[in-house]
């Protein structure tokens, strides 16, 4: 089989476009970019529940450390069965799909919060989070 030169152009065309397409869907599937300055101002609906950086437990456990964290295991707090049996570890990914739904995400959590809708606003948290809470 032969093919002409405006035949190879038109597959090479075509790959490039399929390859750029792949990237796009990959950067939109991974979320957008998160900014730890606003992310502390987001934070701050999270604040009178989580402390940050001291350890202490509030309404709910201390978020210092979190990101890496098994979900259920800040010493001293009395988790809910659902979070302590969730049996993820806290990162980018299991944090944004427990602040779009907390309750759907850990059936049984306590924590009465409705989540983040907002896809900037949960990059933005988890940003300051992975900066601010070590």
């Amino acid at each position: 089989m032969k093919i002409s030169k405006a035949g190879l152009g038109f597959v090479a065309l075509g790959a490039a476009a399929l390859g750029a397409l792949t990237a796009a869907g990959a950067a939109q599937a991974a979320g957008p970019a998160g900014d730890a300055a606003r992310g502390k101002t987001v934070f701050a609906r999270c604040a009178a529940c989580h402390d940050l950086n001291t350890g202490a437990i509030r309404m709910g456990p201390s978020l210092k450390g979190v990101v890496g964290r098994k979900a259920g295991t800040f010493a001293n707090f009395s988790y809910s069965a659902g979070m302590k049996g969730k049996g993820v570890v806290w990162g980018p990914d299991t944090l944004d799909q427990f602040l779009t739904a907390p309750m759907k995400y850990v059936p049984g959590t306590r924590m009465a919060f409705p989540g983040l809708s907002n896809p900037q606003d949960r990059a933005d948290v988890i940003a300051y989070l992975k900066a601010a809470a070590k």
